[in-house]
C-alpha cells in the first residue's frame, strides 16, 4: 500500500503519523491535519506504522484499532516499547472496553467515531501542547566514537561516515535506542524489515554480522552488539 505524506510546513512543524487500513479516511483526514497546520505521514498497516515511527519521526500517533495485519492494542504495546510518543486511539462508538484497554496500555488520549474533524483536531494540538513537539526521540544517537544522525541519516564512526543499508541502519538505530536491553530475533524483524512476514531468524543472524562487519566489530569479545544464546542479541554501551 502506498504511503501518504503532504508536503512539510516548515522545520518546526509538527508531524502526525496517521495509522488507519481505510483509504478514504486516510485522505479525508490527512487533510483535516494538513488544514491545522500539521505535517501527516501515514500508514494503512501495523507494521508499516512501527516502520514509520523510526523512518519519520513523528510527534504525535493518530491509531485505528481495526488494522488488518498486526492488532491496534499489539501496536500500541510495540510503541510503548519503543517511545513515548503521544497517542491518540480511534475506537468504535459503544465500546468501552477498547477505550479501557487502549488507556491502560498506553494511549494517551481517545475519539469515539464518528467524531468531528474539529474534535480531532482539538485533541491532537492539546496532546502536542502537552507532550512538546519533539518529545519522541533523540535526533543523535551516541555511544563513544559512534555518532548516528536519525534526521540527516548518517553514521559516522571515529569521524569517518559509514555506508549502511536500510535493513543496516533500522538494526543499529533498534540496538541504539534499546542499548542494554537483551532484543529477540522476532522484535528486531518487527523493527529491521519492511514486511517480516516469512523472514526467519536466521535472516537476523546474518543481518547482524554484516552489520558487525560494515563497523569492524567483528570480533565478538570487543563487538557492542553481543549475541545472548537462547535470547537474541544485545547492545553493550561504551564504557565511559
Amino acid at each position: 500500500m502506498t504511503t501518504q505524506r503532504t508536503a512539510p510546513l516548515g522545520a518546526d512543524t509538527p508531524r502526525v503519523l496517521l495509522v488507519d487500513d481505510d483509504d478514504d479516511i486516510r485522505t479525508i483526514l490527512t487533510e483535516v491535519l494538513h488544514r491545522a497546520d500539521l505535517d501527516v505521514v501515514t500508514a494503512a498497516t501495523g507494521r508499516e506504522a512501527l516502520r514509520r515511527v523510526f523512518e519519520d519521526r513523528p510527534d504525535l500517533v493518530v491509531l485505528d484499532l481495526g488494522l488488518p495485519d498486526l492488532d491496534g492494542f499489539e501496536v500500541l504495546r510495540r510503541l510503548r516499547d519503543m517511545t513515548e510518543l503521544p497517542v491518540l486511539v480511534l475506537t468504535a462508538r459503544g465500546l468501552e472496553r477498547d477505550k479501557v484497554e487502549g488507556l491502560v496500555l498506553g494511549a494517551d488520549d481517545y475519539v469515539t467515531k464518528p467524531f468531528s474533524n474539529a474534535e480531532l483536531v482539538a485533541r491532537v494540538h492539546a496532546l502536542l501542547r502537552r507532550a512538546g513537539t519533539n518529545a519522541d526521540v533523540a535526533d543523535r544517537l551516541v555511544d563513544g566514537d559512534l555518532v548516528v544522525d536519525v534526521r540527516t541519516k548518517t553514521v559516522l564512526l571515529r569521524d569517518e561516515p559509514v555506508a549502511l543499508s536500510p535493513i543496516d541502519w533500522n538494526l543499529l538505530v533498534t540496538f541504539l535506542r534499546h542499548q542494554g536491553q537483551v532484543l529477540s530475533a522476532e522484535q528486531l524483524l518487527e523493527h529491521a524489515w519492511a514486511d517480516p512476514i516469512g523472514v526467519g531468524p536466521d535472516r537476523v543472524k546474518f543481518a547482524v554480522l554484516r552489520l558487525r562487519r560494515r563497523l569492524g566489530w567483528q570480533d565478538p569479545d570487543t563487538s557492542p552488539i553481543e549475541a545472548v544464546r537462547g535470547f537474541g542479541y544485545r547492545y553493550r554501551s561504551t564504557p565511559r
